[in-house]
C-alpha cells in the first residue's frame, strides 16, 4: 500500500495495514466500498471517543468492541449520548469484521478477524486508556 493511500484512508486504514501481518491467510487490508464507509464512520466518531478513552469512561473490550467502563466519569446529562456513541461504534466494528471476512470470501473467519483486531486495538491504544485483559478485568495501559 502506498504512503499517499495510507494518508488518504486515515488512522483506521493504518491500523488495518498494521494488522495485515497478523494472519497469513486473511487480507485484513482489503478495501471495499462497504469497508471504506465503515472506516469513515468510525474515524468521524473517534475524536469524541478519544476523550472518553482518555478519562477512563470508555475502554476497549477483549472481544474487539468498546464499553462504557465508568459511567461516573460521564456527566449524567451526557450519558445517553455516550451510550449512543458506544453502540454506534460497536455496530460499525461488528460490521467491519463481517465485511473484511466477506471481502476475503470467507465469512466463517469473522471471529478470527475480530480476535485479531481486538488485540491490535489494545496494542495500539494510547497510554492511560483502559482495556480488558484476557480474564476480563479492566487494566490501564
Amino acid at each position: 500500500m502506498r504512503i499517499e493511500n495510507i494518508a488518504r484512508l486515515g488512522w483506521l486504514a493504518l491500523l488495518l495495514l498494521l494488522a495485515g501481518n497478523a494472519s497469513a491467510q486473511a487480507n485484513l487490508e482489503v478495501n471495499t466500498p462497504a469497508i471504506a464507509a465503515l472506516q469513515a464512520s468510525m474515524q468521524k466518531r473517534h475524536a469524541e471517543l478519544a476523550s472518553l478513552y482518555g478519562n477512563g469512561a470508555v475502554g476497549l473490550t477483549r472481544d474487539g468492541f468498546v464499553a462504557l467502563r465508568d459511567a461516573n466519569a460521564v456527566p449524567l446529562a451526557r450519558r445517553q449520548q455516550v451510550n449512543g456513541l458506544v453502540a454506534a461504534e460497536n455496530q460499525d466494528r461488528s460490521a467491519l469484521y463481517r465485511e473484511i471476512a466477506r471481502a476475503n470470501g470467507r465469512p466463517e473467519w469473522e471471529n478470527d478477524i475480530r480476535t485479531t483486531f481486538a488485540q491490535r486495538w489494545i496494542d495500539k491504544a494510547q497510554g492511560g486508556w483502559y482495556y480488558q485483559n484476557n480474564s476480563g478485568a479492566w487494566t490501564r495501559k
